[in-house]
């Protein structure tokens, strides 16, 4: 168990049935809490060769993956090129944050292009996927008393404001909480146990705290200078990037 990314987590992803364009880590690693007994979150998107997607034989749109390594619970999953750029001509944070990880296994000239393009495709309308995010945690918080939700509830939160008003990604909590003192300990409280309770005191601050923070996205998303929609340039280049990857994919996956 380790809360570093392991040292054969390429291995891991290459095992997948498909070539890659990409593996990067997500989940508690990528978002600065992740536990002594987290799973170890590998995303991607690989390449269909040409006849399996013009074919009557078509091949897996998403390759999934689980196990054990090291004491270590995996969870990989990749989308074939195509679904996943088209996931990323919509407001998809999820995947987003996934092709700008900082945390990569694997990489390409394929994965620099996407990474290249990935600005022009930010629109305002990610604060939606922020918004149904933090919901969706805030619920199962409530439900659960965990601490795991209440850490997600913020970051996700935080992650949309800076998004709105940078254009940029930042999914990791402790450097999006540095304005909230009490971020760090519910931090190192998760890293000793991954379904452990909300502490003390905490619930006070996320009471005060939550409802601003929507409120803040919501301001974040109304006063955006980003588009209602992606740049057409970047769509076209994205397109183009697809079609030449499919029909070379010998000049283009390293």
């Amino acid at each position: 168990m380790t809360l570093e990314v392991p040292a054969w987590a390429g291995e891991v992803a290459r095992g997948l049935a498909r070539p890659l364009v990409f593996a990067t880590v997500s989940g508690a690693h990528l978002y600065g809490f992740a536990s002594v007994d987290s799973d170890l979150d590998l995303r991607g998107a690989h390449l269909l060769a040409a006849e399996e997607v013009v074919g009557l034989r078509t091949g897996p749109q998403t390759l999934q993956h689980a196990g054990i390594r090291d004491g270590v619970e995996l969870d990989v999953v990749s989308h074939d090129l195509l679904k996943f750029a088209k996931m990323l001509t919509g407001r998809n944070g999820y995947v987003l944050e996934q092709l700008l990880s900082p945390l990569v296994v694997v990489t390409t000239p394929v994965h620099a292009a996407l990474k290249a393009l990935a600005p022009g495709l930010v629109t305002r309308h990610h604060a939606h996927h922020y918004l149904g995010f933090a919901a969706t945690q805030e619920r199962l918080h409530a439900r659960t008393g965990e601490l795991k939700p209440a850490l997600y509830t913020l970051r996700v939160l935080l992650t949309g404001i800076h998004l709105m008003r940078t254009g940029e990604v930042e999914a990791d909590l402790g450097v999006l909480g540095a304005d909230l003192p009490y971020v760090p300990d519910l931090i190192a409280a998760k890293r000793e146990a991954e379904h452990g309770p909300l502490p003390d005191g905490a619930a006070a601050h996320l009471a005060a705290d939550v409802p601003r923070l929507r409120a803040e996205l919501e301001a974040a998303r109304d006063a955006s200078h980003l588009p209602d929609r992606p740049d057409p340039a970047a769509v076209d280049a994205l397109h183009d990037l697809v079609v030449r990857t499919r029909l070379q994919p010998n000049q283009v996956i390293a």
